[in-house]
């Protein structure tokens, strides 16, 4: 499974979810109409995508059999995932793929070994991608990498969860 994404909360009152996408093109969880909601305190069940639409950068869906709002906050916080099997294949090139929401909950690492948090999403901002990075001590501290290879983005270790970067905690 692959995690696409979390509920923010429910969204009006007919049975309606606010998702925070976690892919590079904010509507491509709307092609898959089955996913799997759960987290690590809540067992993942399957569910039926009805109909969504892109809202900015999140998501409006409607859930099959969620037809109220006290049954769309039944769901809030819990991520949503997609089997692997089900996701377009990844280019063969010789080098290691990966999806953006495999990089969500990396750690991120710089060249002097110094901790700078924890990847909590990417930005896409038309020039390049921008990792958002949160300082692990108390959540309140950010730092915006530009996703560049080989320039900022020096090795992405996606079976370890770590990022390394050319970036400094005070940058």
């Amino acid at each position: 499974m692959v995690i696409m994404g979390h509920v923010m909360n429910a969204y009006g009152i007919h049975g309606w979810i606010r998702i925070y996408p976690y892919t590079e093109n904010v509507d491509s969880l709307l092609n898959h109409r089955i996913w799997w909601l759960g987290n690590e305190n809540k067992s993942w069940q399957q569910v039926q995508l009805v109909e969504g639409r892109s809202n900015g950068p999140l998501l409006d869906t409607k859930l099959k059999n969620c037809n109220d709002r006290n049954q769309a906050l039944l769901y809030k916080g819990l991520q949503i995932a997609i089997p692997r099997k089900n996701l377009p294949k990844l280019p063969d090139n010789g080098e290691e793929g990966y999806y953006w929401s495999d990089l969500i909950g990396s750690e991120v690492i710089n060249l002097n070994n110094e901790t700078l948090g924890t990847v909590t999403n990417l930005l896409e901002t038309g020039t390049n991608d921008v990792l958002r990075v949160q300082d692990g001590s108390d959540n309140k501290n950010e730092l915006l990498i530009p996703f560049i290879e080989q320039k900022f983005i020096i090795k992405v270790e996606v079976d370890r969860k770590r990022i390394v970067v050319d970036w400094k905690k005070d940058y």
